[in-house]
């Protein structure tokens, strides 16, 4: 098997933010430029735009880093991500001239940014024309047997940024394709345990059970305790505030928050893990039984 070729990250792109902060991307006779434009100047309409999913590193590239003309960022690690998936965007296949990245088209300095961009996420996923998954763990040489031990899978965020996008393409560590959703949809279905039919938006989301929807996320993790929860929200079709600080008690809240809005009991679908000796101090755990079917 031959190795693939590893694609050059472009040296000289120029992006703007517009509109939901959504880059805005060409190509630059110089260094890279990160401006961003004043209110006043935000296109209404958003166009259409790429969506990068991928898993966060040490080296990420912030909205606050980014939109300062006096930081130096080539050579980073999330610089090159975020130039990488640019020229993906602008590539012959795609020729989009606009991306959305999380890492730094969120100012978290303004939580009413953060609260809109969470509870926006599934949908800003949902809206995009293409979905670059990139998968850093993934070597050039690795057989695609090997994509079910990578990280992405793993994360809490991921999973509705796999659900989402009609359109994702999948690329390893050195931006090689490796396939597309639709490509990999039987082996995604397997690797996840969701049904290859949401994936591929065949069946509506709707129509799966709180219980099953909750099965996906089981194993999951996520840096913070409360974004265990928050990385739900769109999954089910609810919103509510955010309170980083509340720990487990998130968790509690969206269950409240879809007890409310979602007509469905089997919320309460729990099961005990077997064999597992329960102490005061270490109780045994609940797990939702993902084999219940909802015809809503």
């Amino acid at each position: 098997m031959a190795t693939p070729k590893t694609k050059q990250i472009p040296e000289k792109v120029e992006f703007t933010f517009v509109a939901q902060d959504i880059l805005h991307v060409k190509q630059h006779q110089g260094t890279l430029q990160c401006l961003q434009l004043n209110a006043t100047e935000c296109i209404v309409d958003i166009p259409p735009y790429a969506i990068l999913s991928h898993t966060w590193g040490g080296d990420e590239i912030s909205f606050a880093k980014i939109v300062n003309p006096a930081n130096d960022l080539t050579g980073r690690q999330g610089y090159d991500k975020i130039g990488s998936a640019c020229l993906q965007a602008q590539s012959q296949h795609q020729a989009l001239n606009h991306i959305w990245i999380d890492t730094c088209c969120i100012d978290k300095s303004s939580s009413a940014e953060l609260t809109e961009a969470i509870n926006s996420m599934y949908t800003w996923y949902a809206r995009s024309e293409v979905c670059y998954a990139y998968l850093s763990d993934l070597e050039a040489t690795a057989p695609l047997d090997q994509l079910g031990a990578c990280r992405w899978f793993t994360r809490g965020w991921t999973l509705q940024e796999l659900i989402a996008p009609e359109c994702i393409i999948f690329f390893d560590a050195q931006w090689n394709r490796r396939g597309t959703k639709e490509d990999l949809a039987e082996r995604l279905s397997h690797i996840t345990g969701i049904d290859r039919d949401i994936l591929l938006h065949r069946r509506r989301l709707s129509s799966v059970s709180v219980a099953q929807k909750m099965s996906w996320a089981a194993g999951r993790q996520t840096t913070r305790v409360e974004d265990s929860a928050y990385c739900l929200l769109g999954i089910f079709g609810v919103h509510h505030p955010f309170i980083y600080g509340e720990g487990k008690r998130a968790f509690r809240r969206l269950q409240d928050t879809i007890v409310s809005s979602v007509p469905d009991l089997s919320i309460f679908a729990w099961k005990l893990e077997p064999s597992l000796a329960t102490t005061a101090s270490k109780p045994q755990r609940r797990e939702y039984s993902g084999n219940i079917s909802w015809s809503g």
